[in-house]
């Protein structure tokens, strides 16, 4: 793999994320095995791995959507055994975006931000479409957009609750080859602007060297930091 500039990790409490000994069953056969990692603030960490390696099985194990999981998930210096998905403030950028067709830019947005005022929210909406640059599209329907649009609309609604970590889910393989490397500088530009640590799994060696991340490598449901 091409070499890239890496922030130094500090292995400390100071860490937003710590995995410890991370085993996933699917249906009763383990697809990841004795897996341990951490991701420190305002760091990218990526899992770097062929498709059935077990990479987006971790990913959805530590957004709490996989049941049959053992060792310890520690966020923010919290266990997460036992907590709910949507109560894990975490941010989830799937590899289409999974953006709702029927509702504009603007409401595709600010759909995660209940318990805010009108104006709250509408200041927050606002304050994200400057962030991905996507001023005055806010009423544009989806289906009006690029692909490189739609994931930098997607990328703001994961980023409206204000999350401590963003997963990335392969985020750019959906995306034509001319758009993919200006996105991934966006949306690492972003994620840095916004403070957010971000945990990354992928296929392609490219999106790594984009974010300047630790990485580790993925075969057969085990990991190897490298």
């Amino acid at each position: 793999m091409a070499s890239s500039p890496k922030a130094e990790h500090v292995n400390s409490t100071q860490d937003i994320l710590r995995i410890q000994s991370l085993r996933v069953c699917l249906d009763g056969t383990p697809i990841v095995h004795d897996v341990s990692f951490s991701v420190g603030h305002k760091e990218v960490f990526a899992i770097l791995g062929p498709s059935g390696c077990g990479k987006t099985t971790t990913l959805r194990a530590v957004a709490g959507l996989e049941r049959d999981v053992s060792g310890s998930i520690h966020y923010k210096g919290s266990n997460l055994e036992g907590v709910p998905p949507e109560a894990r403030q975490m941010g989830y950028l799937f590899q289409e975006g999974a953006l709702f067709p029927h509702l504009n830019v603007r409401k595709n947005i600010g759909f995660g931000l209940r318990g805010l005022g009108r104006e709250q929210r509408q200041a927050r909406v606002e304050e994200l479409l400057d962030l991905v640059r996507l001023q005055g599209l806010g009423e544009r329907g989806v289906h009006e957009l690029s692909g490189g649009q739609r994931q930098r609309v997607a990328l703001a609604r994961a980023l409206a609750p204000a999350p401590g970590l963003m997963l990335l889910d392969e985020p750019f393989s959906s995306l034509d080859p001319a758009l993919r490397q200006d996105l991934r500088t966006e949306v690492f530009q972003t994620l840095a602007q916004a403070g957010v640590s971000a945990l990354m799994v992928t296929h392609d060696e490219a999106d790594v060297v984009a974010a300047s991340a630790r990485v580790g490598r993925m075969e057969s449901g085990r990991l190897q930091e490298l």
